[in-house]
């Protein structure tokens, strides 16, 4: 786990005055530790062990919160549900079509491309973007492969 990540993240939440309990603290580490970009039920299946008394509804409120304060953002899932990915260092997606496999791209200038995204909008449509996420749709290699045959 990123050392720094999980402090930044945890100085976010203070910054904005929110309780650090255990189950936000091993919700947050789950979501470091793992590039997996989980739903919900995934996350509780992974944790339900080691902490018995954590809900499905306290992984959810706290998932909405660390997006709202822009410690993790929403993804969509292949099966139209949400799953979620740590934020802590910018980067895009690239999603397959075939299989919904969600790849993280690291890019050099993440920053300025949202900063140019967002001036674009704003200059076309007067549009005042608060947000943004960027993704990119084709077929992962294993898919690619497996069409091929």
């Amino acid at each position: 786990m990123s050392d720094s990540a999980y402090k930044n993240a945890l100085d976010t939440l203070r910054e904005n005055k929110v309780r650090i309990t255990p189950q936000r603290q091993i919700i947050l580490k789950y979501l470091i530790n793992n590039d997996n970009h989980p739903s919900v039920d995934t996350i509780y299946d992974a944790l339900k062990k080691e902490f018995s008394n954590l809900s499905v509804a306290t992984i959810y409120n706290s998932l909405q919160l660390f997006e709202k304060l822009d410690i993790i953002i929403e993804l969509p899932a292949e099966d139209g549900g949400i799953r979620y990915d740590f934020f802590g260092n910018p980067h895009f997606h690239a999603i397959c079509n075939n299989c919904g496999k969600i790849i993280d791209i690291e890019y050099p200038d993440y920053k300025g491309l949202e900063k140019s995204l967002s001036q674009a909008t704003e200059q076309q449509s007067g549009f005042k973007v608060k947000q943004s996420h960027v993704e990119v749709y084709g077929l992962c290699k294993e898919c690619q492969t497996k069409l091929k045959k």
